[in-house]
């Protein structure tokens, strides 16, 4: 039996990072510059300057980069402690899509792409985007991809759409996914303000935690050159688990802490609330929504960390964190469900922060693939592993 316990540097990491989200981010979640497509820039400033000053700027990386150089375990407890604020991620650079672009320099990047991006990245300085996702359905089948590349002297022009390029306002630089003709999808790093990439529009989606939020975007004669692959030419697919694998994982990571802060509320209001003569969580109806959250929790706790110590282990973890990322975004989604429930008429209002966070989680169960298209890679494992019937 794998043992999950929290080492004591683990436990101590939890408690630095819930205490700092607690003392230092919570009163932020009130601050007007957190609107609808997420924290301004302004906001995201100020909140990582308090990271900084409590040496919590992405802690997730190597020492090289400012980091503590965590292990996929250790980054799944610290994730939680900082995901108890939808605004602690922000604040502690740890949140998407710049989180996993990190992860995608470190493993793919040369090193002049890392000093150029990477360092920046790290520090807080820039922010970035990926452009996968396409409006005909690159992204959940990224066979669907339509965005070309095509050999242009020593470089490669580019043309395509994409949309919910999540960040993409005020992004620096964005990590391109392109069909090269007769050699496959290609990975590119671009400045986003170069020529031939226009921002079409800022899409208006139920969540409102990422800074420049999503957009619709044209590539039209997007000159790159060699020396802006990212990796190499035709790798694109691979590069694409390589960031995606982990990512999605992280995602479970953060809004686990959500949920745990959404039932935290949810208790604490079914205890002192009373009805009918007693308090509201005596109730059979509403303690049983809390024990089913507690059970959920628990469940996708377990869930998260699994699939860590298997990529802790050197595994692709494809596999486990495709199982995770639908076992958790559909247990957690339960959890905040069950949650506005208990709060009744305050739960669908903007007093506590738990309406804001089943919006966000609402989004979850399809970011980052939705639940379907995992249940259908599963499936297909799963028979790729059945037996041949047996001849008489």
């Amino acid at each position: 039996m794998i043992d999950f316990s929290p080492t004591p540097e683990q436990e101590a990491l939890r408690e630095e990072v819930r205490a700092f989200v607690e003392t230092r981010i919570l009163p932020y979640e009130r601050d007007l510059r957190w609107g609808r497509h997420g924290p301004s820039e302004a906001l995201r400033r100020e909140l990582l300057a308090l990271a900084r000053e409590a040496g919590l700027v992405a802690p997730h990386l190597p020492p090289e980069y400012g980091g503590r150089g965590l292990d996929h375990v250790s980054q799944a407890i610290l994730f939680e402690a900082a995901g108890y604020s939808p605004l602690g991620p922000t604040a502690m650079n740890i949140m998407a899509p710049d989180e996993g672009n990190m992860h995608l320099l470190l493993k793919a990047a040369t090193p002049d792409q890392k000093a150029r991006w990477l360092a920046p990245l790290a520090a807080g300085e820039i922010r970035s985007c990926f452009l996968m996702t396409e409006p005909d359905g690159a992204g959940a089948d990224p066979m669907l991809l339509a965005t070309r590349a095509e050999p242009d002297g020593d470089g490669f022009v580019i043309h395509g759409r994409k949309w919910l390029i999540t960040g993409a306002g005020g992004a620096a630089f964005g990590i391109v996914m392109a069909d090269v003709p007769g050699r496959g999808a290609t990975m590119f790093l671009t400045p986003m303000d170069a020529p031939g990439i226009r921002l079409l529009r800022l899409l208006d989606t139920i969540d409102s935690s990422f800074t420049g939020g999503h957009y619709e975007i044209a590539l039209e004669g997007l000159r790159v050159g060699r020396d802006q692959v990212l990796g190499e030419v035709g790798e694109g697919f691979r590069y694409a688990q390589i960031r995606l694998a982990p990512a999605r994982l992280t995602h479970c990571m953060r809004w686990l802490g959500g949920a745990v802060r959404a039932q935290e509320i949810a208790r604490d209001y079914a205890a002192r609330r009373r009805a009918f003569g007693r308090p509201l969580g005596e109730h059979e109806g509403v303690g049983f929504m809390l024990a089913d959250n507690e059970i959920d929790i628990a469940q996708a706790r377990h869930w998260i960390w699994y699939a860590a110590w298997i990529l802790d282990r050197g595994e692709k973890g494809r596999h486990e964190t495709s199982l995770a990322k639908v076992a958790v975004s559909e247990a957690l989604f339960r959890v905040l469900d069950r949650c506005v429930q208990i709060l009744g008429g305050l739960g669908v209002t903007d007093d506590t922060v738990v309406a804001r966070l089943f919006q966000d989680i609402r989004a979850f169960r399809i970011y980052d693939g939705p639940s379907e298209v995992h249940r259908w890679a599963i499936a297909r494992r799963c028979l790729r592993e059945a037996r041949p019937a047996k001849e008489e």
